[in-house]
């Protein structure tokens, strides 16, 4: 059974950073694409960026280029967001999700977290 678990949330200040991890279980995870996403109050889920399964990162928010960046440990069986200079528009829950490819379509994914909270305020 796929189980991904997302961590790291939190409230942050503006211009703070944070990392969220999203660790996986039951399956191999190198074979995977990784997606996260985020879903603001109010607002649409929408995809943030993805790595394949080759290690390439396709970002899908223009807004979190050179902020956002995506790493999978192997080993750990972990995929890392780390997020720097974070503003009060990147306030959502984060999920990560696992497809056989990337697609800035959650229907594309096979697998979901449950979700991180991540709060950007003064």
């Amino acid at each position: 059974q796929v189980q991904l678990v997302e961590s790291g949330g939190g409230l942050v200040q503006p211009g703070g950073s944070l990392r969220l991890s999203c660790a996986a279980s039951g399956i191999t995870l190198d074979s995977y694409a990784i997606g996260w996403f985020r879903q603001a109050p109010g607002k649409e889920r929408e995809g943030v960026l993805c790595i394949s399964s080759g290690r390439a990162t396709i970002y899908y928010k223009d807004s979190v280029k050179g902020r956002f960046t995506i790493s999978r440990d192997s080993a750990k069986k972990t995929v890392y967001l780390q997020m720097d200079s974070l503003n009060p528009e990147d306030t959502a829950v984060y999920y990560c999700a696992a497809a056989n490819y990337c697609s800035r379509r959650s229907e594309t994914f096979l697998s979901w977290g449950r979700g991180t909270q991540v709060t950007v305020s003064s």
